[in-house]
């Protein structure tokens, strides 16, 4: 199956940017993409952005998105969008996946929210947003998809759950900042594939986000060995794709037998 991740650099104009996302999905899927995934929180969605205007801008987006999966024929994952939490004054960052259908096979709150100080700015995200509290997964042609999204990464117990289940692929939406990224970002997506003997799609955001935080961009597809198999620039939007295989789980269970379900 071949798959396509879409770096965007997310600005201040929702708008815009569903424009960039749009523009991309349709050029990975004339490159034949079966499996196409944008970053996390696509159109925007940090502290002072948040707010309901921004979430319904998210809602009609996402019914774009959903035509768009159903019109080409192709599996989608809708990065990440805000999602109002019915009685208080928060949001859900909700990762959501289109089938070739135009229906919503997979939904995952984001469980784990980053909190950071990076130099004079603090990102605290539990100030905006409610943790979700379940994993998901669904089909994706042939494979197993589990859904997580961006600061999970540094939670491999979610990892070791869905590797429990059987997935073949760990999906990743994220806005791995800059400082995090050069430290953290490639070493933690080898580990998460190696240790569970799956492919990490990890589409990012890159550049200078609406809120001037620096996003590392580098997005990333890894195979169960830990080989990356494609990897984007730090600096420019792109769509990064690669082949995903069965037969590449097969080998590393065959090479360290033992370690997740036979596929």
């Amino acid at each position: 199956m071949k798959t396509a991740l879409i770096q965007l650099q997310v600005g201040k104009n929702a708008e815009a940017n569903l424009k960039k996302a749009v523009y991309c999905v349709e050029e990975a899927a004339k490159s034949k993409a079966g499996f196409v995934l944008l970053p996390e929180l696509f159109l925007g969605g940090i502290e002072k952005s948040i707010d309901n205007t921004l979430a319904l801008t998210y809602q009609s987006a996402l019914k774009t998105l959903q035509k768009m999966a159903k019109k080409r024929k192709i599996f989608l994952l809708a990065g990440s969008a805000i999602e109002r939490v019915q009685g208080i004054n928060k949001f859900y960052n909700t990762a959501i996946l289109f089938s070739p259908q135009g229906k919503i096979t997979a939904k995952y709150r984001k469980i784990n929210l980053f909190k950071a100080c990076l130099g004079e700015k603090s990102i605290q995200e539990n100030k905006f947003y409610f943790p979700g509290d379940k994993a998901a997964q669904a089909k994706v042609d042939n494979f197993l998809v589990g859904l997580a999204i961006c600061y999970d990464l540094r939670f491999p117990v979610l990892f070791r759950k869905y590797c429990e289940k059987g997935v073949h692929i760990i999906s990743l939406p994220s806005n791995f900042t800059q400082n995090t990224g050069e430290a953290h970002w490639e070493v933690l997506l080898r580990a998460r594939a190696i240790e569970n003997q799956c492919y990490i799609l990890a589409p990012n955001q890159v550049g200078e986000s609406g809120n001037g935080i620096m996003s590392y961009g580098n997005s990333m597809i890894v195979d169960p060995w830990g080989t990356i198999l494609a990897r984007a620039s730090g600096d420019k939007e792109e769509i990064i794709y690669a082949d995903i295989l069965l037969a590449r789980i097969k080998e590393a269970q065959r090479l360290l037998p033992g370690i997740r379900k036979k596929v």
